[in-house]
């Protein structure tokens, strides 16, 4: 049938950041330096659960 998918397409995927990025990259390194809690807090209601 035309428009059709055989099988739906994935929506969402199970992806981890930390598994992707080495452990010696520059923005982990930044990432020590930095204080990101109030803008973690002010976006903690858009989080996925």
């Amino acid at each position: 049938m035309m428009g059709c998918q055989a099988a739906p397409a994935q929506l969402f995927y199970d992806f981890c950041l930390d598994d992707h990025v080495p452990a010696d990259h520059l923005l982990r390194g930044i990432d020590r330096h930095l204080e990101l809690d109030s803008v973690r807090a002010q976006l903690k209601p858009f989080y996925s659960t």
